[in-house]
């Protein structure tokens, strides 16, 4: 039985809920006003029932961390009001389940939420919750794809060597407001442009500390007292030195460390995230540097040198750790841990693989000393990889997309968008087009033209880096057999790392199998015998005994067979 919901007495009265997102912060009342009138619109189909209270939050509605929003919830759950009127689904929220979930939180404890866009709509009727829940899919829909516009924006910005965000300390964000008649800086800056600029007061303080630095003398704790004596603090008022409870001195190390690190002060565009990846010395900025390349470069090297300390060596080592699984009897998998439990009764004692909070239990080397078995039958026949490669490239079109035909019809794509502005030009020099129209029309174009030059670009290095990976990866499994045995320990667990994503264990501790990583498990497959090896032009039939056998990919056990004989359980060779 289902847990009951609590029951409340609600109050007879309404409340409002506004919101505008971070993209609205420059003119937020305007929004605000215009979704009030919305719900004013709508009070008429409910004369009668008393105002409580606006609520109005300026965040973006894919998160539920709005103080307004929040608070709205918890006087909802007091049954402080009745009902709760929005101007549109999106107002309320741009993520679907926790909207979703809060309606149905407030339809079931008997607080109805209505929205001017949709007054008909009842979160409480099977179809119209089906309809709510579209609406909010299409509202997050929405904001994923303002976000990727707006990631393509920033990301056109830094290549350009521009700055998107907040400068660090020692430089000012400028902005000026673009005259409607400079029509070249409308269409690249839109209404405002914007750069930066370095700060005289503040990079003196930076120059000074990069200065203190260079000399390999001074350490963190002597750069700060440096500039607290001169009376220097950071961009937010934080002193560089502070007195503790214990009326001990505070070093703000961490704050001397990040500017040390920051490539922006040397003048370069550094950004390592999900979504841009531009690596130092390669797009330069378009503000005046306060060190040089090469003091920034010799300021690292003297950090690097004074981090370098010798790594305390572990206790334990094992081959496997993180990697070794036990299928259970029910066919799970359950990965296991390392310990050594008995170092008290010998001088080393015995290292374990083990279940947690189990008796289960697996001598470290007994599963180790078999991996090089397993390794040494992994074999590729160096004739057959151009046809391996061939048969790859045409799984790479088809299994993960066709990628040719994609790149061809963004390709014209592009030409219509280069077409179309070569139009408006003409539009607008022959023919008199409307500056305003010219403009909003060009930057229209201009968008779109990037957004499809970067999905050709990204194309571009997806289909340049599989067949990479498949050369390294036969490269590697060429020599893997008989170089593994001569590494040691600590080089046999990288290599295994790199190759190796699971090593699975029966109950006995004998491995059944090593599930590889990426792109070692395309070649697993081949091993296997699947579809895409059927259409390899090529002799199919294994006869056990042949002795000029052609073996192009063999991962098999030790203990198997090297033949393809149905039913058997060994090893296949695909010829």
């Amino acid at each position: 039985m289902g847990r009951k919901q609590r029951q409340i007495v609600t109050q007879s009265g309404y409340v409002i809920y506004l919101r505008t997102s971070t993209e609205e912060v420059q003119a937020p009342q305007r929004s605000q006003d215009g979704q009030r009138r919305d719900v004013q619109r709508m009070l008429k189909l409910y004369e009668g029932i008393p105002f409580r209270r606006e609520y109005i939050d300026n965040y973006s509605g894919t998160s539920a961390d709005r103080s307004s929003y929040q608070d709205m919830l918890r006087q909802a759950r007091k049954g402080a009001f009745s009902h709760i009127f929005s101007s549109t689904p999106d107002r309320f929220g741009r993520d679907d389940v926790e909207a979703l979930r809060a309606i149905d939180e407030m339809t079931e404890i008997g607080i109805h939420v209505r929205f001017a866009a949709h007054p008909d709509l009842d979160p409480a009727h099977e179809d119209d919750r089906l309809y709510l829940n579209i609406l909010f899919g299409m509202a997050r829909r929405e904001s994923a794809v303002i976000g990727r516009r707006v990631k393509y924006g920033m990301l056109s910005k830094l290549l350009q060597g521009n700055w998107p965000w907040k400068a660090p300390d020692g430089y000012a964000n400028r902005e000026s407001r673009i005259d409607s008649i400079d029509r070249s800086d409308n269409l690249e800056h839109n209404r405002y442009r914007r750069w930066v600029e370095i700060d005289p007061q503040r990079a003196q303080i930076w120059r000074y500390a990069w200065d203190l630095l260079l000399h390999d003398g001074p350490t963190f704790n002597d750069i700060c007292e440096a500039l607290s004596a001169r009376g220097y603090t950071l961009r937010n008022g934080t002193p560089f030195i502070r007195i503790n409870r214990r009326g001990r001195q505070v070093f703000n190390r961490q704050a001397l460390s990040r500017i040390f690190h920051n490539w922006f002060y040397a003048g370069w565009v550094v950004v390592e995230n999900t979504w841009a990846d531009i690596k130092p010395k390669s797009v330069k900025g378009n503000w005046e540097p306060i060190v040089s390349t090469d003091e920034f470069e010799h300021g690292l090297q003297i950090l690097a040198k004074r981090n370098r300390r010798p790594q305390p060596n572990k206790l334990n080592f094992y081959l496997l750790q993180g990697l070794v699984h036990l299928r259970w009897a029910n066919g799970d998998l359950i990965k296991l841990r390392c310990s050594k439990p008995n170092t008290s009764r010998t001088q080393k004692g015995a290292t374990y693989y083990r279940l947690s909070s189990s008796e289960i239990r697996f001598r470290c080397a007994q599963v180790d000393d078999q991996i090089g078995g397993h390794l040494s039958c992994i074999q590729v026949d160096s004739d057959q990889i151009p046809e391996i490669r061939r048969v790859y490239q045409q799984d790479v079109t088809k299994y993960i997309g066709q990628r040719g035909q994609e790149a061809q019809v963004l390709q014209q794509a592009l030409e219509r968008v280069k077409g179309r502005e070569i139009k408006l030009w003409r539009g607008y020099t022959q023919l008199g087009m409307n500056d305003d129209i010219y403009v909003r029309l060009a930057q229209e174009a201009q968008a779109e033209r990037e957004r499809i030059e970067n999905a050709l670009q990204s194309l571009k290095q997806e289909s340049g880096s599989h067949i990479e990976d498949l050369d390294i990866a036969l490269a590697i499994l060429s020599e893997i057999g008989t170089r593994y045995q001569q590494l040691c320990p600590k080089q046999q667990r990288e290599i295994l790392k790199q190759l190796v994503s699971k090593v699975i264990i029966d109950m006995s501790g004998k491995i059944e199998t090593l599930e590889l990583l990426p792109p070692f498990t395309y070649l697993n497959a081949i091993s296997e015998g699947e579809n895409l090896i059927e259409r390899l032009d090529t002799r199919r039939n294994c006869l056990v005994g042949q002795e000029n056998r052609s073996l192009w990919v063999g991962l098999g056990t030790p203990d198997r067979t090297r033949t393809c004989a149905s039913g058997s359980g060994g090893q296949r060779s695909i010829h």
